[in-house]
Parts: structure tokens; sequence; C-alpha cells
């Protein structure tokens, strides 16, 4: 099972959004699923979870990149109610794929975790490399891709310091509750090598 975030906080990033970034990952897992003749399944969510039913073969996958080539991603992240959504197609033990850049409250994210309880999965945190070094200074307006709120702001070196720190919590507090339930976690930023 690949679930991968489409909502408009994955459209950040240049020259590959992490949307992008992330499709190529999930489709990597699409590859060796059908590498071993392995039946695979894919969705995409945002305010609104979309399935596709779980096939075999070179044809699915070349469906699942047509599909993730043809989304543009939109609207907020409904994590924790695809989750719950995704929950029920599951009908035995699996190894489930979960690629976001999991800016979301983490409260939200252990529920999410809970919720899927006894799979094998695997978490991928995909960031952009601006947002994970906040690499600017100055004036700048900010505009919230999901909600479209405007910030105004001066990034000082301190503010950027705060930033940083604020961001790494999260990401370690993400990294430490998946190393609880047994769960693979990976940050990854969109100039890493494939």
């Amino acid at each position: 099972h690949i679930i991968m975030d489409s909502s408009a906080s994955m459209g950040f990033g240049k020259p590959h959004t992490k949307f992008d970034y992330g499709a190529m990952i999930g489709v990597g897992f699409g590859y060796l699923a059908m590498r071993d003749n392995e039946k695979f399944q894919y969705s995409t969510f945002d305010e609104s979870l979309n399935v596709f039913q779980p096939k075999r073969g070179l044809n699915h996958l070349v469906g699942m990149i047509d599909h993730l080539n043809s989304i543009k991603p939109k609207g907020h992240s409904n994590f924790k109610d695809s989750i719950m959504q995704y929950k029920r197609l599951i009908g035995s033990r699996s190894l489930l794929v979960l690629i976001s850049d999991f800016l979301v409250d983490s409260k939200e994210i252990l529920e999410s975790l809970y919720l899927l309880g006894d799979q094998e999965i695997k978490v991928i945190q995909v960031l952009d490399r601006v947002e994970k070094n906040l690499s600017m200074g100055g004036d700048y307006k900010l505009t919230d891709s999901e909600t479209k709120n405007k910030l105004r702001t001066f990034i000082s070196p301190r503010m950027r310091v705060k930033y940083q720190n604020q961001l790494n919590a999260h990401c370690s507090k993400i990294e430490d509750m998946c190393n609880q339930l047994g769960i693979e976690y990976q940050l990854v930023t969109t100039n890493t090598p494939i």
C-alpha cells in the first residue's frame, strides 16, 4: 500500500516539488512490488482520499505514473481522516508506505499511526531543502499554501535558528513516535538523489 499526500503544501519546491519527489519514491516502491509479481495499491489524499484498486503488473504501474503526473497538489491535508478511511481497506497484514511532509500536529500523526495497528509501516517525510534549512533572510511576504493566510515577516538570523529548532523538534518527535511503534522512519530532502 502506497499512500501519498497530495495536499497543497506538497507543491512546494524547485526544481522538484515535494510531491514530485515523493511520487518518484512511491513509483519506486510500486516497481519493486511489480518486479516481485505482487499486487500493490496506491492512494493519494488531500481533503479527501483517492484509492486505486490493487493490481499487478506493468499496466498498473503505468497507470500509477499517469495518475501522479496528472495531479496538481491542492487543498489541505486531512491526514487522520484519510488514514481512518484507508484502514477499512486493509484486509490482512501488509506493508504500508506513507509519504508526506507531515507538517501537521504530531498528536494527529500519532493517532493515525495507532489506527493502522499491526502493519509493517514505512514513514517517509519529504521536505524541500529551503524549508528544511530556511536559507533566506530579510523581508518576506509568506502565503500558507493550504489556508492561503498571508504573513509579512522579517527573517533574521535569530528567527532562522528558532525556526530550525522547532522544525527539527517536530521531525525528531515523529521519528521518536515511529521508533516507539516499531515503524521505519526516513526524512529526506528533495535535493537528495533518489
